[in-house]
């Protein structure tokens, strides 16, 4: 089942006098991504390379920065394929301390300066989700808030009209027994909106 990030890890390693200094975070796009590569640079000026690989559905990308082809990008973008990650940025600055360290050295490197990030980054299961819409009237408005809370679900919005009409996000795999719960205890007095999934 995929997974993502909760919050950033770091990782840094000393290879051959070479300073690799790495990060996983969560990350929704391309765009995202060559924001923080962007704030890298400035933050690293006098750094060699700033590699970068981005797991974020059909945005991903694998950046090997002028280091040789294939030697920093892809491997990195491996390490979080092999954990099944999505919506992930992993970054390494490096700074060059002189020694080469041959394509093998480089794609271990970038390899393990990924994957000690990963060790310590805390993992959270994706799952879809699905907004749920119904207007009711006001006397089933608590019977429904404590459907809602008990399903564990998050309440979105509340709209007080000529009818009280509610939003709540939860698991997409709990939005039909949720929905037929409500049905049931509203007696035909619940009118659904068109739910979302996302």
């Amino acid at each position: 089942m995929p997974q993502t990030l909760a919050s950033p890890a770091h990782s840094e390693l000393i290879i051959k006098k070479s300073r690799f200094i790495g990060c996983v975070q969560p990350m929704p796009d391309r765009a995202s991504a060559q924001a923080v590569v962007d704030a890298l640079w400035k933050q690293h000026p006098g750094a060699a390379h700033v590699c970068w690989a981005l797991l974020a559905g059909g945005q991903s990308a694998a950046v090997d920065d002028g280091e040789p082809s294939g030697t920093a990008g892809r491997p990195m973008l491996d390490v979080m394929r092999h954990q099944d990650l999505e919506g992930v940025l992993a970054t390494v600055v490096r700074y060059f301390g002189g020694v080469k360290l041959g394509a093998g050295g480089l794609v271990r490197a970038y390899t393990d300066c990924v994957a000690q990030a990963l060790l310590t980054a805390p993992k959270v299961v994706l799952q879809a989700m699905a907004t749920l819409e119904c207007s009711v009237p006001y006397s089933l408005e608590g019977l429904l808030r404590r459907e809602i809370e008990s399903s564990g679900a998050e309440l979105l919005r509340v709209d007080h009209g000529s009818l009280v009409t509610l939003q709540w996000r939860l698991p997409k795999s709990q939005a039909a027994a949720c929905q037929q719960r409500i049905n049931d205890s509203g007696q035909g007095r619940v009118g659904w909106i068109e739910a979302r999934e996302m």
